[in-house]
């Protein structure tokens, strides 16, 4: 049989250090280099050699797309075509993976501002921009959408982010709303959480679609 023993006896002064009457002839001792997986090996496979400890060669490759799907689709409902697999639809509300599963969206009884738009039923989905100002004296983040018994053509978007102090800069948003064919007047509350100061702002939103 082959023993690559006594070639690696050539290579490594661990060998001829060692005490007298050392068996070399054996296969039962491996060089710190095969141990570690180092890739300074000869053109030979000692005995010994398994492949499958290779295999963690490719490891950590694709950095962090590594086990990541690449389907990136979703349920393919109207006006929701892009809508990501890991989405959650709740009453026909599209309701973004990064607001926490427990959060409430409940409109006050007395909305803070009302909002109106025209859309063409056949067209494509309209977005439409509002600027929203912070109540608070500090900076607070916050999480909106529309509230359950909203039309399902409405969504916002960004729907998470953080909101400047009350006399700072105002906060732009889209308000989106995808008809798909559907005319008619279309209703929601959009209701803008600010679970850190405990308060919310809401805006009833009314959308003609001809």
């Amino acid at each position: 049989g082959f023993a690559p023993a006594s070639k690696y006896a050539v290579k490594s002064t661990y060998i001829a250090m060692g005490t007298p009457g050392m068996d070399t002839s054996g296969n039962t001792w491996k060089p710190d280099s095969e141990k570690m997986g180092s890739t300074d090996t000869g053109d030979y496979f000692p005995e010994g050699y398994n492949a499958e400890e290779e295999i963690a060669f490719t490891s950590g490759m694709m950095g962090s797309q590594a086990g990541q799907s690449l389907d990136r689709g979703g349920p393919q409902l109207p006006g929701l075509e892009n809508l990501g697999a890991d989405a959650v639809v709740a009453g026909g509300i599209t309701v973004d993976p990064n607001i926490p599963a427990d959060m409430e969206f409940i409109p006050s009884s007395v909305p803070d501002g009302e909002i109106g738009f025209s859309v063409a039923s056949t067209g494509t989905a309209v977005e439409h921009e509002i600027a929203v100002k912070s109540p608070c004296m500090t900076f607070e983040d916050y999480y909106a959408a529309f509230a359950p018994g909203s039309h399902p053509s409405l969504s916002v978007k960004p729907s998470t982010g953080r909101l400047d102090r009350r006399n700072g800069e105002p906060t732009y948003m889209q308000i989106v709303c995808d008809p798909n064919g559907q005319g008619g007047t279309f209703t929601g509350d959009l209701v803008i959480n600010l679970p850190d100061d405990n308060s919310k702002i809401c805006y009833k939103v009314t959308v003609n679609s001809m």
